[in-house]
């Protein structure tokens, strides 16, 4: 729900060439109790300002001189990335109305003003706009949560998938390889059961920027169950490499957490498969690590084992 104070607080631009007009508007909307009025008699810095600034409603006249307000709406138009400039025309020719609808505007006001209809206007347009940008703002907060491991910060297995296809796609370019590193904590569990689940949480916060330390940008971290994390690594050059990263990470794993003053210690396995030897696509290399993980525990734990194809 958009509270007044919103909307009396958005950022609204005034754009008109003649100076009388543009304060008297100010005033009026000031007066009637917005706090963030802004106003120009120079149509030519319109988008300047509106990149600067972000205004939430731009009145601007329609009728002047050197650029008139389709010009500046067209410009304004091509820099809004959502296709929604929010233009609320000025016009005293009827005629205009309908074009001006048509290249972009989202309502208009007639001139001479009248002051109601100018302050119904403004803040209809206003709470339509604040509508539209928390709409989409929620839009993209879902989008990155659906991909997000709510307690770590890290992605997700849906995340992982999707950095996986890219980086297999891009080794198939350049007939690379890449590496998904499947570790699972040992002994974790325990850490839960004698100090409950508020340590684990700490415990397992930790293990996630300890790995994130360890890998380069182009690599991906991911949570993808409880105590299990997956790591792709995007390009390697040969099978010592993931090796060797695979020990480093199970070393700083392995190093004691200190949480509420209280030390730590616990172990982790890995499993690692390949690009292309142990999958052509996400899932089989996926797959493929949980297997060679399975190993690593079935073999003493504390250690890491690749799949058996590679």
């Amino acid at each position: 729900m958009i509270s007044t104070t919103d909307i009396l607080n958005a950022k609204v631009l005034i754009v008109d060439d003649q100076e009388l007009g543009a304060r008297s508007l100010k005033q009026m909307l000031e007066e009637a109790g917005y706090s963030d009025i802004t106003y120009t008699t120079n149509p030519y810095e319109v988008c300047e300002l509106h990149r600067a600034n972000h205004y939430k409603v731009i009145l601007l006249d329609l009728q002047m001189p050197g650029m008139n307000g389709f010009q500046v709406m067209k410009h304004l138009n091509a820099i809004e990335a959502d296709d929604y400039a929010p233009v609320l025309a000025i016009t005293a020719e009827p005629a205009y109305k309908l074009h001006a609808l048509k290249a972009g505007a989202k309502d208009f006001i007639s001139k001479p003003f009248d002051g109601e209809e100018v302050l119904t206007r403004v803040r209809n347009m206003l709470e339509i706009r604040l509508l539209h940008e928390g709409a989409c703002n929620a839009a993209t907060t879902l989008k990155i949560l659906a991909q997000q491991d709510p307690l770590t910060g890290l992605g997700n297995r849906r995340l992982l998938a999707n950095r996986i296809s890219a980086a297999l796609a891009n080794a198939r370019r350049n007939k690379s390889a890449i590496a998904v590193v499947y570790l699972d904590l040992d002994g974790f569990k325990q850490v839960n059961d004698t100090s409950g689940h508020r340590t684990g949480d700490a415990l397992l916060k930790i293990v996630a920027q300890r790995l994130e330390s360890m890998v380069r940008e182009e690599d991906t971290v991911a949570r993808v169950g409880g105590d299990e994390f997956m790591i792709a690594l995007w390009h390697v050059a040969n099978a010592s490499d993931v090796a060797t990263v695979s020990a480093k990470l199970i070393e700083i794993v392995s190093r004691p957490y200190i949480i509420e003053d209280r030390s730590f210690t616990i172990t982790a396995s890995a499993g690692v498969s390949v690009y292309p030897a142990d999958g052509e696509d996400a899932d089989s290399l996926m797959k493929s690590a949980d297997a060679a993980l399975y190993e690593a525990k079935r073999s003493g734990k504390n250690g890491f084992r690749f799949s058996q194809q590679t």
